[in-house]
């Protein structure tokens, strides 16, 4: 993993911490789904972000969260390596096999990482 992708989604994870410590539960989800975005080809550090956002899901007492994030840490232990969705956000509130845009900003990140 190239520093700047492992130095991002670092970034991203802590802005989540933060944000969940303010009580900004919005913001820190957003920051995990940036963190997914980044992780999704690495699969210790997407499995981590899965980790992270069960975690987010029992603290926020969101019961979709919990069970789909159940099912994708298994998935993203499993198929990191082999195909992902690039650009899924990685939340229960989208389909696990659903391709998404990708913010320029993490594109640029990612393109450097594959190049």
């Amino acid at each position: 993993m190239s520093d700047a992708l492992h130095d991002a989604i670092d970034a991203e994870i802590r802005a989540a911490l933060e944000a969940s410590q303010r009580g900004h539960d919005a913001d820190a989800f957003h920051h995990l789904e940036r963190a997914h975005i980044l992780s999704q080809r690495l699969t210790l550090r997407h499995v981590q972000v899965h980790w992270l956002m069960l975690k987010h899901g029992i603290v926020t007492r969101n019961p979709r969260e919990i069970a789909g994030q159940s099912v994708r840490i298994i998935a993203a232990a499993l198929f990191s390596r082999i195909w992902v969705p690039m650009g899924n956000t990685g939340g229960a509130n989208v389909g696990a096999m659903r391709s998404m845009p990708i913010p320029d900003d993490l594109r640029q990140l990612l393109e450097r990482h594959t190049a």
